[in-house]
């Protein structure tokens, strides 16, 4: 007889044992469908914002600087390096560094100062300018405007259009002071820049900090359709004699973190199929005990160990074919729920992970290779579980079968 029809019929013969099965399967496949497109769509904007709002894709500082921040160590001609990017197709853009303490009426604190060439600063290279909740982005017509953190802005209780005192020590030794008008507030982007960064336009941080050459970091963006891995040879290459750093080198820690996190769809994986694996292994023993004196008789009339095993087997792929289908076509609206609306975390939004603010919306990401592990993940638990109650069925002694009460 057929193999693939008699394992069809014995699907059928316990409708409600198979239905509970394949229910099983398929709840466990719609799941592992879901999150293993939200795990890369987090980690996905988690990179986006480290790269396109803080790091850029890499950064060249003077040798030095990074081991010990210092204003007067600069890089001292940025123009070869930038016209060399320019000529590989990288956007960059230098910018310089500082510190101070911000004043606004009764309230004080300390600030990071950040000074952008704002002809060069544009959105290929920084998202930042479009992340304003609240006022205008910085303007080269007001070089006294500044755009600060929500953090900031909350601390010195001051909103767009009130003025800010910053006091700093410039190059020459002097006192740095001067009044600002807040152009804009920041929305959620990282705890340090949200606590205490100040952005101004160059000229006016030049002019505050009397340093009228030099750059203290150049941010380098690479072509989407260069790995950074590709691209940094050729950043390196660009400046000589200065440090190139990928933004994975620049935060290791926020690297290792996305990583680790990529890891934990696996770990789901194991818990949820393990607990069907369970299900599936009692569901599929209790078949075979129910039916030993069948095989026995199946056996008997010339069946080999083989015949039997590849009916068992048979039975547990229509089961989880089946399953595929159905948890795949239940698992289709959310899927594209999740990829055009994303889901919106509420309270979460904006919290600090490791540094990194999370998104209110958080999306999903579903591709091919998104669904191909869940699917396959399916398969294996399943090819596991049914693997005992096969082989026992597959080498059962028809004299005893017969016997079988």
């Amino acid at each position: 007889m057929n193999v693939w029809k008699m394992a069809w019929r014995n699907v059928l013969r316990n409708r409600r044992r198979s239905a509970v099965t394949i229910s099983a399967m398929a709840f466990a496949l719609f799941v592992e469908v879901l999150y293993a497109g939200l795990i890369p769509g987090y980690i996905g904007a988690m990179e986006e914002d480290v790269v396109n709002l803080q790091l850029g894709d890499a950064q060249i500082h003077a040798d030095g600087y990074r081991n010990n921040p210092s204003i007067y160590t600069v890089i001292e001609d940025p123009g070869p390096v930038l016209a060399k990017l320019d000529e590989l197709g990288y956007p960059a853009a230098p910018r310089l560094m500082g510190g101070g303490l911000a004043a606004a009426g009764d309230f004080s604190s300390g600030v990071a100062l950040r000074a952008l060439d704002l002809e060069r600063e544009t959105e290929e290279v920084s998202g930042v300018s479009g992340k304003v909740a609240d006022g205008a982005w910085l303007d080269r017509s007001e070089p006294r405007g500044v755009v600060i953190g929500r953090r900031l802005a909350r601390t010195l209780n001051v909103k767009p259009g009130g003025e800010l005192l910053i006091l700093s020590q410039a190059t020459d030794g002097s006192m740095a002071h001067e009044l600002y008008t807040v152009r804009g507030i920041l929305s959620a982007i990282a705890d340090a820049t949200d606590r205490a960064i100040v952005y101004m336009t160059d000229t006016a941080f030049r002019e505050l900090m009397v340093m009228p050459t030099g750059a203290h970091q150049i941010v380098v963006r690479r072509p989407r359709t260069v790995p950074l891995d590709d691209a940094m040879p050729h950043i390196v290459a660009s400046a000589p004699g200065l440090e190139a750093k990928s933004w994975k080198q620049l935060m290791p820690i926020i690297a290792q973190m996305m990583q680790s996190v990529s890891g934990l769809i696996y770990i789901l994986y194991f818990i949820i199929y393990t607990a069907v694996g369970i299900l599936i292994l009692n569901a599929m023993l209790m078949a075979v005990f129910e039916r030993i004196k069948e095989f026995g008789v199946f056996k008997a009339i010339g069946a080999g160990p083989g015949r039997v095993f590849a009916l068992i087997v048979t039975e547990a792929a229509i089961q989880t074919v089946i399953a595929l289908f159905v948890g795949l076509i239940a698992a289709l609206p959310g899927m594209y729920y999740l990829a055009k609306h994303g889901w919106d975390v509420g309270a979460l939004g904006g919290m600090g992970v490791m540094g990194v603010s999370m998104r209110q919306v958080w999306y999903g990401y579903y591709t091919p290779e998104t669904l191909a592990g869940p699917v396959i993940m399916l398969f294996v638990i399943v090819g596991l579980s049914v693997w005992y109650p096969a082989l026992k069925a597959a080498f059962i002694s028809p004299v005893e079968a017969m016997r079988h009460q």
